[in-house]
């Protein structure tokens, strides 16, 4: 049996390949938007991409089963109560599928979607029972998914689906089994994962925090205790994957603009995206861009901050970048990029057009600024960040409420905002100033440097 794991990098992303060499067949579960990796690796191992298995409607991310069936005529296999618009087959539980040595079958475990699906694979070759476990947004290593996307209306339904899922359903599998889940360290989808990348029935039932729960009523306390944010490009994810995503052919590959071309689409309504470090954006940048810097959860960022809907342009450093960029928006579903500029920020300056600059300051810097009287510091880092150590002067602002309320913080005197690095305070930052925002600074080196600076905290 062939059996390979992916991850996407920044989502946190798992998608597997299950496959027999011997017969020349394949399948692809959950695959990413960008699908030339798979046929690659199919084609090198010799092997024909047959079927593709979603084990749920993705919240988080856009599939390339679309993109897969194009290019190969492969089978979509989607749970039947899933609702999907586009042409697949329906499967249901206790379903089971040949691919050659590989054998699959289907187990029913809504919870995180009450479409949700888990795969028990068997190598036939070596066993004659299952090795290992797909099991979607139901199963982290370390977590479990939450249960909140498809809808407050049936929430309540949803956490007991999900209780149920994880211990009557997978309740009778053996300890040894492997758990390879669709989500890793990164993922929205979830707020405890390992870095691990799998793991084994029997440890996650020992080490699992969720699912040491013994009764329905605490595991409910528990999971929605502290759910994660819910980034605005969800929806548009999700309504996306259920009509069929659209395929990237019609996407151009590259659009490079001159300032010109760059300013009027900025007037004709574009969201800029100046994807530079902290550093460059404070320096110069154009008014009233966003900047959210290329970094591996730079996609969340994006969903958090921007509208789908949104006609994107782009700042980066080099065409190279702006590929890189665009197909971590397509991941995403932002299929609406009118190109970046071609000659960067210098070619700005140099048109003669207006520029803006967000000051970076020291934390050494701030500790002489929070002496004074008229300071406002914004701390925009998560509730548990915050209550592990704060500046006693510090107003906490998360960084979800500043976007999903708009930027209120604009106060009288000058503005300090603070995370613990300096990226999240750079998007806030840049956030505030687009909205007329005058005297705002962002703490280069955040929380980690104020600490190691060996200035108090208090929680």
């Amino acid at each position: 049996m062939f059996f390979k794991q992916m991850q996407t990098p920044g989502l946190g992303c798992f998608s597997y390949l299950v496959g027999c060499p011997a017969a020349g067949v394949m399948c692809v579960v959950d695959p990413r938007r960008d699908v030339a990796e798979y046929l690659e690796i199919a084609s090198a191992e010799g092997m024909r991409i047959t079927h593709v298995f979603e084990t749920h409607v993705h919240a988080d991310h856009v599939s390339g089963a679309q993109e897969l069936r194009a290019a190969t005529g492969a089978e979509i296999c989607v749970h039947e109560s899933a609702g999907v618009a586009y042409p697949h087959t329906p499967i249901k539980h206790g379903d089971t599928f040949r691919l050659g040595s590989a054998a699959l079958e289907i187990l029913h475990t809504p919870g995180h979607t009450p479409n949700s699906i888990s795969i028990l694979v068997t190598d036939t070759l070596r066993f004659d029972q299952p090795e290992l476990i797909l099991t979607g947004d139901l199963l982290f290593v370390g977590d479990v998914g939450r249960p909140d996307l498809p809808g407050s209306e049936i929430l309540g339904e949803q956490v007991e689906n999900l209780y149920k899922s994880l211990h009557h359903v997978l309740g009778s599998l053996p300890d040894s089994l492997e758990v390879y889940p669709a989500h890793g360290q990164g993922s929205l989808c979830g707020r405890g994962m390992s870095s691990k990348s799998s793991s084994t029935l029997g440890y996650e039932r020992q080490a699992n925090p969720m699912l040491r729960h013994k009764s329905l009523e605490t595991f409910r306390t528990a999971i929605l205790s502290a759910l994660p944010v819910r980034p605005q490009s969800f929806t548009h994810i999700i309504k996306t994957n259920l009509a069929g995503a659209p395929l990237l052919e019609r996407c151009p590959l590259s659009r490079a603009l001159t300032v010109a071309q760059f300013d009027a689409a900025m007037k004709a309504g574009g969201v800029v995206i100046d994807t530079r470090d902290a550093s460059a954006f404070g320096g110069a940048h154009i008014p009233g861009s966003l900047n959210i810097g290329f970094e591996k959860q730079m996609a969340n960022w994006v969903g958090m901050a921007v509208k789908p809907e949104s006609n994107i342009l782009l700042v980066v450093d080099n065409r190279e970048r702006y590929e890189a960029m665009r197909t971590e928006l397509h991941r995403i579903g932002y299929d609406d990029i009118v190109g970046y500029l071609a000659e960067g920020v210098g070619g700005w300056i140099r048109s003669g057009r207006p520029i803006a600059s967000l000051a970076q300051i020291s934390v050494h810097e701030l500790k002489s600024m929070l002496e004074g009287d008229e300071v406002t510091l914004i701390d925009v880092r998560t509730p548990v960040e915050w209550e592990a150590g704060h500046i006693a002067q510090a107003r906490h602002m998360p960084l979800s409420d500043v976007l999903r309320n708009g930027p209120d913080a604009c106060l009288a005197g000058p503005v300090q905002v603070i995370c613990r690095s300096g990226y999240r305070s750079n998007i806030v930052g840049s956030l505030l100033s687009a909205a007329g925002c005058e005297r705002v600074a962002s703490v280069a080196g955040g929380m980690m440097a104020w600490q190691r600076a060996g200035y108090p905290i208090e929680s």
